[in-house]
This record gives C-alpha cells, sequence and structure tokens, in this order.
C-alpha cells in the first residue's frame, strides 16, 4: 500500500511537473515571454505560485522541461522495445511514439502556423536557449543509460552509448529546427524517420 501511495504521488508530481511546462510554452507562444509571470503560468494550470517555485528555478526551465521529459520518455519507450528489435530500429520507433503521445490533449485548439512562428520567436530568447541547452545535457546523459542497457555496454567506460545518445539528441535538435524554419506545413514524425534513417545508414554523402 506505501509502494501504492508513493507511485501516486510521483505521477501526480510528474503531471502538474507536465501542466506547468505545457502552460508556460502556450503563455509564451501566445503571449510573448516578457509578458507572461509565474503568476499566470501557475494559474493557467491550476495551482499556486509557490507550486511552480517549488518545481522551476524560472520561466525558462519550465519551457525546457518538456523537452527533457520527452527524451526521458524516450528512454522508457527504448527500454521497452522488443529485444530482438535492431537497435536503430527501436531508437526509431521509441521517438515517434513519444512524440505522438507527447502531443496528445495540449495542441488541441491551436493555429499550428502561428504556434510555429511563435514558437520561433520564443526559441530566441537566451534564457530560454540556455534551459533547453542545460535539458538536452540531462536527457542525453539518461537516454544514453538506456542505451548501454540494451546494448550491454558500460555508460561510464564505453563511448558508444554516449555516441549514440548525442546523435539522437543531436537529431532532434535539427528536425525541430527544420520544421521550425520550413515554410509549408511538414509531418514532424516524418522528418523525424528520415533524419534517424540518415544517421542509422551512416549519414552517406547524398
Amino acid at each position: 500500500m506505501n509502494d501504492e501511495r508513493a507511485g501516486l504521488r510521483e505521477r501526480k508530481k510528474q503531471e502538474t511537473r507536465i501542466a506547468l511546462s505545457w502552460a508556460a510554452i502556450r503563455l509564451a507562444a501566445e503571449r510573448g515571454l516578457d509578458n507572461v509571470r509565474v503568476e499566470d503560468i501557475a494559474a493557467e494550470a491550476g495551482v499556486s505560485p509557490r507550486t511552480f517555485n517549488n518545481y522551476f528555478s524560472s520561466k525558462g526551465a519550465a519551457i525546457a522541461a518538456r523537452h527533457l521529459e520527452r527524451v526521458r520518455q524516450i528512454a522508457d519507450e527504448l527500454r521497452a522495445r522488443p529485444a530482438s528489435e535492431p537497435l536503430w530500429d527501436a531508437i526509431t520507433n521509441a521517438v515517434l511514439t513519444r512524440f505522438a503521445l507527447s502531443q496528445e490533449g495540449h495542441m488541441d485548439g491551436l493555429d499550428v502556423q502561428r504556434w510555429i512562428s511563435a514558437l520561433r520567436l520564443m526559441l530566441t530568447e537566451p534564457s530560454v536557449q540556455g534551459e533547453i541547452h542545460r535539458a538536452n545535457a540531462e536527457g542525453e546523459a539518461e537516454l544514453a543509460v538506456a542505451i548501454a542497457e540494451r546494448t550491454g555496454t558500460d555508460v561510464t567506460r564505453d563511448l558508444y552509448p554516449s555516441l549514440v545518445a548525442g546523435c539522437v539528441g543531436a537529431t532532434l535538435g535539427v528536425v525541430t529546427d527544420q520544421w521550425l524554419r520550413a515554410e509549408a506545413s511538414v509531418s514532424i514524425p516524418s522528418l523525424l524517420r528520415d533524419a534517424l534513417g540518415q544517421v542509422a545508414a551512416g549519414l552517406p554523402v547524398p
């Protein structure tokens, strides 16, 4: 019973963290980061400003948390993939699955092109860029652990798991940038599949 209560508390905390992160992203995209207060984000998520401060040190940290959570979910999804699945197939399927699931319920009713334009502007903010960089490093470290487990390598001794995690992290960044800069509506899953396929093939010269 204690384990169940502890698990429920952790799920509630995680739900709150995700809700605050999405609230920060949506409000910053709608109003501009400078026009959003911590109090606004907390109200949007249905919690107190004190609760926000218990989870995040800044608005930028709240925005970057969505990226970190997605990479953590990719790591968890990779662990759940069949052991017989080739590594890069498993990574690609894990990435595509988590990208699809992580948007559910949060993009409803949004004008996609306005959303993309707002994200472009938001991601030029130095405070957001710094937190995204920090989230990338933390996420790649956690993904490397999952890759090491799958490949029977040692994350502290062998280069391989961290190299692969770094490649995946770089791919996610390049795809996101490409998606934000595309003039026409482009599917992130198709970009991800193409990009990861090129990486898995060793990035042959076009």
